[in-house]
């Protein structure tokens, strides 16, 4: 797990906090010149994290849930979604995902949905 992919609707904050902070983060965010346009469908936001072996953060609780349980049903696998918080601070979540990314091991999320903070 050493590449994030930040989903159209998490803040541009988010992206440029971690770049700051930690340099060695490769984080993108959809729109970007080699990133899924920001209208991909969710479906096909999965497909190219897979491709790619990016872990999705997202703040959709809503559909993504089940956009993965289908993803996975169809023989698909994934590297990884953390699910923001709307509770933590722009410094709580980037030292969140910071940690992660330093500590996890590269299979240690797949294909999983976790919501932050981790418990």
């Amino acid at each position: 797990m050493r590449k994030f992919l930040l989903d159209a609707n998490v803040s541009e904050s988010l992206r440029k906090g971690l770049r700051a902070r930690y340099p060695d983060i490769v984080v993108w965010r959809m729109g970007e010149p080699t990133t899924p346009p920001i209208n991909t469908l969710d479906p096909d936001i999965l497909l190219w994290c897979e491709a790619h072996g990016f872990t999705l953060v997202t703040n959709n609780r809503g559909s993504m849930p089940d956009h993965l349980r289908d993803h996975l049903a169809a023989g698909h696998h994934f590297p990884c979604m953390f699910t923001l918080n709307p509770k933590m601070s722009l410094a709580e979540t980037i030292d969140a995902l910071a940690l992660i990314w330093g500590a996890a091991q590269p299979d240690e999320y797949a294909d999983q949905i976790n919501y932050l903070p981790l418990r």
